[in-house]
């Protein structure tokens, strides 16, 4: 993995006439970006990315003419900028180097500001709400040749993801599937993947959560960590919001939120009873896929700080399933839950 060029990030703040008084890492998430805060010698502050070759990269990729694309953070976040979404404003970018400037939005994300104002969580959370149900509306033509429209949650992808928590929520943590087991959790796995799949797609955030939104002093939100959006079900970016491994929401709060979501996209009372299938259906794949995710970024990334979601993400899958219990392949998947995973309840 490249180590930050620091003289690049210099270089880079002079075309726009700054200098650093100080730069201080920041603490990050998952991937392998990295973020700094520019403290400025004349006031103020911006944020630098810096994106190094690792396991994830964001390359630079043949545009639709075949000529050279944008890194996908740019040109995703054009596009939302343009659709009435608000995201960061682009200070200055080096790509060539690694580095991009951005605006500096402090450190409220919706999950630190509820941390201090738990009293806003139901007036924030509607808030996003509607503002993803504008988004998908605004987002429903994508241009000719948007990176978005090149990938896609299908079946081999969704299924990856099941597999990645047979691989490091199970036997990571050394819970051992028996052979019948391993052949019903690879059944039920390809077949919900594959009705997954099989949603109407539009555009998708991936990762709309609590974590990858900030709140403006204004009080609006502003979406983060969306390089990787691309199609998928409408109600994906849902499930991240309202089942957010790092919030807990009891079910009528739940309900509340897809209330509004439903009356903001015009939903008739058939769609809005299918949204609310299709989010339990979907949290089922989402968050078995988060939870393995969490034991492997421990695992292989040695950064431990996600394990004490595991539970709590499993639960969310179980609460999904018992919600599902009328479909045969969830309560089949509840009931092998329940017997690798008794504790986990």
């Amino acid at each position: 993995m490249n180590a930050p060029d620091m003289t690049a990030l210099d270089e880079l703040l002079a075309r726009v006439n700054a200098r650093a008084a100080a730069v201080t890492p920041m603490i990050g998430g998952a991937s392998t970006r990295k973020y700094f805060r520019v403290e400025l010698e004349d006031g103020g502050s911006l944020v630098a990315m810096f994106v190094p070759d690792g396991d994830k990269p964001e390359e630079i990729q043949k545009g639709p003419a075949g000529g050279a694309r944008r890194w996908p953070f740019l040109e995703v976040g054009e596009l939302l900028r343009e659709r009435g979404v608000d995201v960061p404003r682009l200070v200055a970018e080096d790509t060539a180097r690694g580095w991009l400037l951005i605006e500096d939005l402090g450190e409220d994300t919706l999950a630190n500001f509820l941390l201090r104002s738990p009293s806003e969580k139901a007036a924030f959370y509607t808030r996003a709400v509607l503002d993803l149900a504008r988004a998908q509306a605004s987002l429903e033509a994508l241009p000719e040749g948007s990176v978005v429209a090149s990938r896609a949650f299908d079946a081999d992808l969704l299924a990856w993801e099941i597999d990645h928590f047979r691989e490091w929520g199970l036997e990571a943590r050394g819970v051992a599937l028996s052979a019948d087991d391993a052949a019903l959790f690879a059944a039920i796995g390809a077949r919900l993947a594959a009705r997954i799949a099989a949603l109407p797609r539009g555009f998708t955030h991936r990762d709309y959560q609590s974590r990858n939104l900030m709140v403006r002093a204004s009080g609006g939100l502003v979406w983060i960590d969306f390089q990787d959006a691309l199609l998928g079900p409408r109600v994906y970016d849902l499930v991240a919001l309202l089942n957010d491994s790092y919030q807990e929401f009891d079910r009528p709060f739940v309900e509340a939120r897809l209330d509004e979501f439903a009356r903001a996209s015009k939903m008739t009372d058939e769609e809005r009873r299918e949204l609310v299938f299709q989010f339990d259906l979907v949290t089922v794949q989402r968050k078995l896929k988060d939870a393995g995710r969490f034991v492997f970024i421990d695992r292989v990334k040695g950064n431990p700080s996600f394990l004490r979601f595991v539970t709590p993400t499993v639960k969310k899958v179980k609460a999904s399933l018992a919600r599902l219990s009328h479909d045969d392949d969830m309560r089949a998947l509840a009931g092998l839950l329940a017997r690798v995973l008794p504790d986990e309840a």
